[in-house]
């Protein structure tokens, strides 16, 4: 959710400021791209990852306090419910084993972590969204007591002027309101960062939006949402309208919303921050001391906070992120579009797609997005947040497919490659790709199993809440033992 603020008032001096300091940010960051070296010997990838917190019997527990002071680790954050906890993972080389040092790295942090979480009663969850999450808890009261959760709900609030109305059809349909924005809480994501120079940005980040529907495909995990089957990873239409500042009047006029894809390939990662400033109102607009000209003009590399607020308060599924570390200023594509889970390897073997496709389709002579219109990769990204693997895909120069021979057949090999490109080990790269090629095979992804495992149970008798609650405390016990969801066993 980015960083912390104090909750305040804003005035409209306070947002006329604010507008100007951005632009003024965004006046000094293009002449960085032009002067300054954001050269990387040595590229890094890194991951994020929301977790829910459940009690014994696979509700939500409303620990995240009590959870992270028994796990006393600066990697793990509180998130914006109660029932959420985040766990940043130091950043690593891609080159040789680094995409097993992340693994190692989280396996072992969760692991410890889970240990420490079952003093309070809690149990850590890597899953899109929580089944068992019910209407009593969409309430302000879930909300974590972090400062900045309730200014950014008041401040979405008061920019749509009305409740929260989310309305989804699938399986089941859900119409549901809210009078904060505790409905985004249900969503609990994995963020992919890919490390990227400027002049590879725009390519990497077309190359990110071309691939956006495949990773769904293969890696939705969100199939229920308040007693309701809806879509495969229904996190994409209820993050869509719970963050949404538009009212039905400003929907109709086509007024964009804080929340989406896009609207076109993009030329340069400028494209996008001057998006962002000149189409989204402020929704905390709070001004810093930095002066970000006269950092620069001086030698020294600009933070640029109000830039990097306001970016963070538009909410692309590939998002650009600006950030300075160790005195060096760099830029990151921010995968944003994966569900959480449903294991650790599981996750790795999501990255290593991401990755490794991203980089080829990144770097081929004859760019994919001359031979993909924008608006096919958007209808690929919907139609496969809302099959799953079962999704049709279209694709240049092999048309429409089943997702899953789209990957296998064609795919998968330009994955390996971009691996090899990185220079990731073949062992490791070959290993992770191994478990999404089983995935399409089997035709299970987390999704797909949690909506089999909740079928056989409510068909054996059990109803529906009771249903939903064994299917959640079965698969995290699946997630704990770290075998990948193909191999998951029902009953």
């Amino acid at each position: 959710m980015g960083q912390d603020v104090e909750h305040r008032h804003f005035t409209r001096e306070d947002r006329t400021r604010y507008r100007a300091k951005v632009r003024r940010c965004l006046d000094v960051f293009a002449r960085m791209l032009s002067e300054h070296d954001f050269s990387v010997q040595h590229p890094h990838v890194g991951i994020e990852i929301e977790f829910n917190l459940i009690d014994a019997s696979g509700d939500p527990a409303m620990k995240n306090a009590e959870a992270l002071a028994a796990i006393a680790d600066d990697d793990f954050q509180t998130e914006l419910g109660l029932f959420n906890i985040e766990i940043n993972v130091p950043p690593a080389r891609a080159a040789g084993d680094g995409l097993t040092t992340l693994e190692e790295a989280l396996r072992a942090d969760l692991n410890q972590a889970q240990v420490r979480a079952d003093e309070v009663g809690a149990k850590l969850v890597m899953i899109g969204i929580l089944p068992t999450l019910r209407d009593e808890h969409f309430t302000a009261d879930s909300l974590s007591p972090n400062p900045r959760y309730h200014l950014l709900s008041d401040q979405i609030l008061a920019a749509r002027g009305e409740d929260i109305e989310i309305v989804i059809d699938g399986v089941d349909r859900l119409e549901a309101t809210a009078d904060t924005i505790i409905p985004e809480a249900a969503c609990t994501s994995t963020q992919l960062h890919l490390q990227v120079e400027p002049e590879d940005f725009a390519s990497m980040w077309n190359a990110a939006q071309a691939i956006a529907g495949v990773q769904l495909a293969v890696g939705a995990n969100s199939p229920f949402l308040l007693g309701r089957q809806l879509w495969h990873e229904t996190r994409i239409p209820l993050f869509e309208q719970a963050t949404d500042t538009r009212s039905e009047e400003l929907k109709t006029q086509g007024v964009r919303p804080r929340v989406f894809f896009g609207e076109r390939w993009i030329t340069s990662v400028f494209d996008l921050f001057e998006e962002n400033v000149r189409y989204f109102p402020s929704l905390l607009p709070i001004v810093e001391d930095e002066d970000p000209l006269a950092e620069l003009e001086a030698g020294r590399v600009p933070s640029l906070p109000e830039l990097r607020l306001h970016n963070g308060t538009v909410y692309r599924w590939n998002r650009p992120i600006y950030d300075v570390a160790d005195g060096r200023p760099h830029l990151r594509v921010e995968n944003r579009l994966l569900p959480a889970g449903p294991t650790v390897v599981d996750t790795l073997a999501n990255a290593a797609l991401f990755y490794g496709l991203t980089t080829v389709i990144g770097h081929s002579e004859r760019p994919l997005w001359s031979q993909l219109s924008f608006r096919a990769a958007e209808e690929n990204f919907h139609s496969a947040a809302r099959t799953g693997m079962e999704t049709d895909l279209y694709w240049p120069s092999v048309g429409t497919v089943p997702a899953r021979e789209l990957v296998l057949r064609h795919l998968l090999p330009m994955a390996a490659a971009g691996l090899e490109q990185m220079g990731v080990d073949d062992a490791v790269g070959g290993r992770l790709l191994d478990v999404i090629e089983r995935r399409c095979v089997t035709g299970t992804n987390g999704a797909s199993w949690l909506i089999e495992e909740f079928t056989r149970r409510a068909d054996a008798g059990a109803d529906r809440v009771e249903a939903l609650r064994s299917t959640t405390r079965a698969y995290e016990e699946h997630m704990h033992a770290n075998d990948p969801v193909h191999t998951w066993t029902h009953g």
